[in-house]
């Protein structure tokens, strides 16, 4: 049986690769302002460059193919990949990468950084909850993140805004992100 440990984060240091088959990259955004619609991009990759000793010093890195996207509705899928939004035959990755940490206590944390989605790179900040780390049945050291940023679709150019009958719009602009992230350590090397 796995055990699950909350501090401290100098035995963590090291280098992580996002485990797909364990993490889950999400989205949600009101429909017809009475509806959550949600939606999850099934094909990603990631690193994880954890400094227990200066998290500060922390680094995260992050692509998903646009093409993935998933919200249970195959037509709308390949409208959300298509040109009015994704784009995915010319911009096949979305791409997150940090460029700051902020620890704000009790396994909390602001992740900074930059998210390029299409041609258009702007800061994004991720609300972050370290929610522990273990040695799974495997032998493998893993640690877990679960996360939350909202966006509007609009800065990056995803699509317009349809009215409804009633005037009201179709599809919100500000999407929640969601990150449930399970990486698995892969070099112990310092990461200083």
């Amino acid at each position: 049986m796995a055990t699950v440990v909350p501090y401290p984060y100098t035995a963590l240091t090291g280098v992580y690769t996002i485990d797909p088959a364990h993490s889950t990259i999400g989205f949600s955004v009101r429909h017809a302002v009475i509806a959550n619609l949600r939606g999850r991009f099934g094909v990603f990759e990631g690193l994880v460059k954890l400094d227990g000793h200066q998290p500060s010093r922390s680094e995260a890195y992050l692509s998903v193919q646009t093409g993935s996207i998933d919200t249970g509705g195959p037509d709308r899928d390949t409208r959300l990949a298509g040109p009015d939004f994704l784009d995915a035959a010319t911009y096949p990755l979305l791409v997150f990468r940090s460029t700051g940490l902020a620890d704000r206590g009790d396994g909390q944390f602001r992740l900074m950084g930059q998210l390029r989605i299409k041609d258009v790179e702007l800061p994004l900040h991720i609300h972050l909850v370290f929610d522990g780390a273990t040695q799974d049945e495997s032998g493998d050291h893993r640690v877990g993140f679960s996360g939350t940023a909202l966006v509007r679709r609009s800065d990056w150019g995803l699509g317009g805004n349809t009215s409804d009958e009633t005037g009201g719009v179709l599809i919100s602009d500000k999407v929640r992100l969601d990150f449930d992230i399970s990486a698995v350590r892969v070099s112990r090397a310092d990461a200083a």
